[in-house]
């Protein structure tokens, strides 16, 4: 009897149904310099438009870095798409400054010393 492949019966533990009543149409508008705003639109699993919920705007973009481009995304609440690009900006310079925040508490978490106590033999970074 010959044995199955590593990868056949791996992905009995995943559940790739869609969710059909969380479904969004995905556009994308980008002036190929700045960045790219995406609206998700709600939709019906029929096709048609979901009044029922309101469209999703997300920005994205890249900085770059001496280690190569980083991206950068960002929800841009925004009820239509000239609001969307208007505020798209400050949705970028939001989604830097937490990147920045979180490098830098990563940095310290880094650098931070070793504390160990005398209850116990872990050391605690």
């Amino acid at each position: 009897m010959a044995e199955r492949p590593p990868t056949e019966g791996a992905e009995q533990g995943i559940d790739f149904s869609i969710d059909r009543s969380n479904l969004f149409l995905e556009e994308t508008f980008t002036d190929l310099k700045s960045g790219t705003v995406k609206r998700f639109t709600p939709i019906l699993p029929d096709g048609s438009v979901d009044k029922g919920r309101k469209p999703l705007f997300l920005g994205q973009t890249s900085i770059y870095t001496p280690h190569g481009p980083l991206p950068i995304q960002n929800v841009i609440p925004a009820k239509e798409l000239a609001q969307a690009l208007k505020r798209f900006p400050e949705a970028m310079h939001q989604a830097m400054e937490q990147l920045m925040e979180e490098a830098d508490k990563m940095r310290q978490e880094k650098t931070s010393p070793l504390i160990q106590t005398p209850e116990s033999r872990i050391i605690v970074p």
